[in-house]
Order: C-alpha cells, then structure tokens, then sequence
C-alpha cells in the first residue's frame, strides 16, 4: 500500500526555516539558491522531494527544513521564481513564529542574467539585468533591454 500524506514523517526543527510547497523537482534548485552544500552545513537540513500534497491545486511538492538559519528577502525573492507557490514558515523554539507566502514583484532588477549573450547586460556595461513579469506561475520574464523571454530561469539565476 501506498504511503498516504500523513504516513511521510520529517523531524520537526527547533529554530530555522521551513519552505513548503516548492515546486515538484526544484528543492535542489532552492539549495542551490540558498548556497547550502555539503561544504557550509552546520546544522541539520531536510528535503522532501516528490511528496504527496493535499492542498487544492497540487499533487506532488517539495519542501526544504532548514535549522538555525532564516532566509533574507533576496533569497526569498529567487525562490519566488523558480517556486511561485511556496510558502515561508520561520520556526522559533518548534512553533511557527511567522508564515507567509512568497510574492513575485513586477518587475526583477538584479536576480537573474538574461539569456541573451548579445544582451546589453552581458556585454560588460555597469546595467543590472531588469525583466518585467509577464506571467506569475510560471514565471515568465521578459528582458527590459532586449525583450528575449528567458526560458530556463534556474540556470540563470544570479
């Protein structure tokens, strides 16, 4: 018999950071995001990949428990990317202290280069990369120099 939703168990944290409802497969990719690897871990990290969901709209998700360490707005901000329905929760002494959705702003300044290597913002000019968001979940950006549309966000993130 299959696991159900509540069979999947991953320890509970004392202080830190839990993101739920990352998109299917882009755990790694919020890791990535957050700088975490095997080389500046000090505390306990645990990743769901491919876990079931019950929330409305979702099947799978991921989710990534980060102990003593809170997120600042720029890495919030990435993860808005590439996991546009994911949630914050900061945990102080096993309860969650605060929760929050993460917001995809407008318009990017500074996240993410554009793909585009003939692109302004490639060629060595002092211009931080600018994208407009045309399209929330998924994201989808459009370069505000030279209107290429950027297809794969979590390779080109900054």
């Amino acid at each position: 018999m299959a696991p159900q939703v509540d069979d999947i168990k991953i320890p509970p944290i004392r202080n830190g950071t839990v993101i739920d409802h990352i998109t299917d497969g882009q755990a790694l990719n919020v890791l990535k995001i957050l700088g975490v690897n095997e080389n500046n871990v000090d505390s306990s990290i645990s990743i769901g990949i491919h876990v079931a969901t019950t929330k409305e709209g979702e099947k799978w998700k991921d989710l990534i428990k980060l102990e003593d360490m809170e997120l600042d707005q720029v890495a919030v901000d990435k993860i808005a990317l590439i996991a546009p329905n994911a949630t914050i929760s900061i945990i102080r002494d096993y309860y969650v202290a605060e929760k929050f959705n993460v917001e995809l702003p407008d318009k990017i300044v500074g996240l993410v280069r554009c793909s585009n290597p003939n692109c302004i913002t490639n060629k060595g000019e002092p211009v931080d990369p600018k994208f407009f968001v045309e399209v929330r979940n998924p994201p989808k950006l459009r370069c505000v120099y030279c209107d290429r549309v950027l297809q794969n966000i979590s390779d080109n993130l900054l």
